[in-house]
């Protein structure tokens, strides 16, 4: 799936395992040769992230204040000033860990405190929006409903689209004016979340 998406930059989350674990076919995945991971001290098997780029980036920075399991990388992007978006228009597929009240609001509050819809999680979520920051997906489809990017295993939820909106692109606003598109993969398999790809002209 992800030579056939071909991006210009792919952001894990998740990865589970020791910098040095990681598999040698993601390695060696074509045309993107720059590879950064972390992972979290002592704890092999728990949370990791990576960023796998087509060009080097200009900077990459780990960590992002709550300890080293959610460190996160993330290249400094240059924009230019496209006139439009054109078909073959670089791509950008992150995936970010903050989680989001865009959730399933009328229901999930009965099951929190649950992973990914806490209040701690919702109110993180909301300070990253206040601060400036676009959640790309519903500043594009502002009144989109069923747009899931997890389904629990239990209950066939994923073929009922019984799921929660828990992965993001967002962007700053230096880098709204270079979005084209955000998709939600949905029908991508072999995980609970699927991916979302950011569609960006840079």
């Amino acid at each position: 799936w992800v030579q056939e998406e071909a991006p210009d930059v792919l952001c894990l989350q998740e990865t589970k395992c020791a910098v040095s674990a990681v598999p040698a076919e993601v390695r060696a995945l074509p045309g993107l040769p720059h590879q950064f991971w972390a992972s979290a001290k002592d704890r092999p098997g728990y949370s990791g992230v990576g960023l796998l780029a087509r060009s080097e980036p200009l900077d990459v920075t780990y960590g992002i204040g709550e300890g080293p399991e959610r460190a996160q990388t993330a290249p400094k992007i240059s924009p230019k000033s496209p006139q439009n978006c054109p078909k073959n228009q670089p791509k950008v597929t992150p995936k970010l860990p903050q989680k989001s009240a865009q959730n399933r609001p009328k229901t999930a509050p009965k099951i929190s405190p649950n992973p990914g819809f806490t209040p701690q999680e919702r109110r993180g979520f909301s300070r990253l929006l206040a601060a400036g920051f676009v959640d790309s997906f519903r500043h594009l489809y502002p009144e989109a409903r069923g747009a899931f990017t997890f389904w629990t295993y239990l209950g066939g939820a994923r073929a009922r689209n019984v799921g929660w909106r828990l992965d993001y692109a967002v962007l700053s606003q230096r880098l709204l004016g270079q979005l084209c598109d955000c998709k939600i993969r949905s029908t991508v398999p072999g995980s609970d979340h699927c991916p979302v790809t950011a569609l960006l002209a840079v």
